[in-house]
């Protein structure tokens, strides 16, 4: 299987891990983050006077405006920075139509939605001449042509609601295929395949019964079957967080780290990688090609990639880091996870497929929504 080029290898997870595979990441971490100012300083970089941010909403978006702005804005005061929100296939969709007079300068999206997008040819390629931190991140977590970066990353997998599986007598899942056993009617909640969460267990499900990638058609039967147990497909995450906080779903399928916030959010949600595996999603920072702002956007791309950043977005998210970092042993455990279990998708193929998927999916999933 071809490499995807925004998907870690077991050896550059674990370099990215305080723990679970015996790496010391306290004595691979610079000594001392010198900050982005000083990047800027080595890079020879001069920020423009704006800069337009383009990323997740929700908890992404609080941390983005609330903390790691004003952490910019500290070093680069006269930086104005401006904050779109959205999906990631919508801000990828946003930048296509764009393209002749670019409005968005960083995108921060997923790793699918990325590689959607260079092969769109919307962004540019990125150096660590420019972008010094990038020389922190291992080869295996790159992206193909340089294109972006990965800033953080998280598993997929399946999350419940173990109060209501306990009182219920409800089944603890161990296989993406438990999502298609009866008990599951009433009860489960899954995104649209056109979202990463939805096409993730999608391709999952293919995985469990002997397909992949290119091989779909045992996803279709799966899918079509839970289909039956719901009253719809989510149309985003916010979407599943909503069925789940108010419990007229107890399953669902998304990241770890969105699992994890939302436990902290007082749900008792517990997150398991089916026997089979889980790929991983990790969230990839580009600069548009043509963008206004460009030494803005090489300097606040190596921010992201600071120890401040990554420990920020591990502490407040979940998200585990890009590079390696001293995390707290507590939050280094709760971020552990079975690198044995990683399944790398091929993109280019999930890419090229994605129309000929939607339209089976519109034709033969949606009709059994409910039936």
């Amino acid at each position: 299987m071809k490499k995807w080029g925004a998907i870690l290898s077991v050896a550059a997870i674990c370099s990215a891990l305080v723990t679970g595979c015996g790496t010391n990441a306290a004595q691979q971490a610079p000594a001392g983050d010198k900050g982005a100012a000083a990047a800027g300083k080595e890079a020879g970089l001069t920020p423009e006077k704006q800069l337009v941010i383009a990323g997740n909403g929700a908890t992404v978006e609080e941390l983005m405006k609330d903390e790691i702005f004003k952490k910019f804005n500290a070093k680069y005061p006269d930086v104005k920075l401006t904050y779109v929100s959205g999906v990631s296939t919508e801000i990828v969709a946003k930048v296509k139509a764009q393209k002749a007079s670019p409005q968005i300068d960083v995108t921060i999206v997923e790793g699918g939605e990325q590689e959607a997008g260079r092969v769109e040819g919307l962004w540019e390629p990125l150096t660590d001449k420019d972008i010094p931190n990038m020389k922190k991140v291992g080869e295996d977590l790159k992206v193909k042509d340089n294109s972006g970066i990965a800033v953080n990353f998280t598993p997929m997998g399946i999350s419940y609601n173990a109060e209501v599986v306990k009182a219920k007598g409800l089944p603890v899942p161990q296989s993406w295929n438990d999502l298609a056993k009866p008990e599951m009617k009433g009860n489960i909640t899954l995104a649209e395949m056109s979202s990463n969460f939805g096409r993730s267990a999608f391709i999952m499900l293919a995985y469990a019964n002997g397909g992949s990638e290119k091989n779909m058609d045992p996803g279709f039967e799966k899918l079509k079957t839970i289909a039956g147990y719901m009253p719809t497909f989510a149309k985003s995450a916010a979407q599943l967080q909503q069925n789940m906080q108010n419990k007229t779903a107890v399953y669902t399928t998304w990241t770890m780290a969105r699992s994890l916030v939302q436990k902290d959010a007082g749900l008792d949600l517990e997150f398991v990688i089916p026997k089979e595996g889980a790929n991983l999603v990790p969230n990839v920072a580009t600069i548009v090609k043509g963008a206004k702002n460009p030494n803005a956007s090489k300097l606040f791309i190596d921010f992201l990639l600071t120890d401040e950043v990554q420990t920020m977005y591990a502490s407040k998210l979940y998200y585990n880091p890009a590079v390696p970092v001293n995390l707290p042993q507590e939050l280094a455990k709760k971020l552990s996870f079975d690198t044995k279990k990683v399944v790398k998708f091929d993109a280019e193929v999930v890419g090229s497929k994605m129309p000929e998927w939607l339209d089976r999916f519109n034709k033969e999933v949606a009709p059994k929504v409910g039936k």
